[in-house]
């Protein structure tokens, strides 16, 4: 498995994470297949237009993630989550894209035979949080080339990922893209909930927000050489990636000073704390999904 699969359970998370949850729907068609396996390199993603939904390459994990809106480490099941499908679906009528993670629930459900419980476990994490300095991140300009659309069966959205052993790019849409590479962290058009989620991709531990922070923002870090590949290591290990030994010693006496400071610099602090979180436990799953 390559290092693409550090952008797998970023995308559709990213488009649906702070949605209310509307009334359960299931989609009106569905057909679930394995994806095809990429050596080097594979582009993943989701496409909407119209009533017509395609999400590429997501892992079951993926799924189950982006379905009950919940982060990686929130997950607790078996090893061969991380086995990869393709679903084509069609939403039926009077449907909104807002309602995709609900219908997943049920496509989970129906072809994964998925059963699943809740349960309470305080994790340490890190606590995005605004220094008593002040915020100095600003945000980025407000969208002027919006659709016009409600979401109902109508306009289009692409969010799309691709990487490599040079690092990983996410797109999200309407100028709104993060990327990890060539020693540097970008971002243009986060939000809070996306930062935090992306921040955790590539710490020791899990990162929530604390700022309170609605908007939009731009955001550049350049990275130490030592910080960046620390940083890249722990995100193949967080996605499944076995890593040889040697690999893993990289990280003795990590200290990402160069991200800390860059934080600093845009009036954020990062703070290691305890604090409960909800997992969910997968108590059945099919490793193939029943006939389309």
């Amino acid at each position: 498995m390559k290092l693409i699969c550090l952008a797998l359970p970023l995308c559709l998370a990213a488009a649906y994470a702070q949605t209310s949850a509307p009334a359960a729907m299931e989609f009106e068609v569905a057909s679930v297949k394995p994806s095809a396996d990429e050596v080097d390199r594979v582009n993943i993603g989701v496409h909407v237009d119209g009533a017509q939904v395609h999400i590429a390459a997501f892992s079951l994990q993926d799924y189950i993630r982006v379905a009950y809106r919940v982060k990686y480490f929130q997950i607790v099941g078996p090893e061969w989550l991380s086995e990869r499908f393709n679903v084509d679906a069609k939403l039926p009528e009077g449907a909104n894209r807002e309602q995709i993670p609900e219908m997943l629930q049920a496509l989970l459900a129906s072809r994964f035979e998925l059963k699943i419980h809740h349960e309470s476990k305080e994790f340490p994490v890190y606590a995005l949080s605004v220094a008593a300095t002040g915020l100095k991140l600003k945000e980025s300009p407000p969208d002027k080339d919006g659709d016009g659309t409600d979401g109902v069966r109508g306009g289009s959205t692409d969010v799309t990922a691709s990487g490599g052993r040079g690092g990983v790019s996410i797109n999200y849409g309407k100028g709104s893209f993060f990327t990890f590479a060539d020693n540097k962290l970008e971002g243009k058009k986060l939000s809070m909930t996306n930062l935090v989620e992306l921040l955790g991709r590539f710490m020791d531990r899990p990162v929530i927000d604390r700022t309170g922070l609605q908007g939009n923002y731009d955001i550049s870090v350049n990275l130490m050489p030592e910080d960046y590949r620390a940083m890249l290591i722990r995100s193949a290990v967080a996605a499944g990636v076995t890593l040889p030994p040697e690999a893993l010693r990289l990280l003795d006496g990590a200290t990402d000073e160069s991200l800390y400071a860059a934080l600093r610099g845009y009036g954020l602090k990062l703070d290691p704390i305890k604090a409960p979180l909800d997992v969910l436990v997968i108590d059945h799953i099919l490793k193939a999904p029943t006939s389309n």
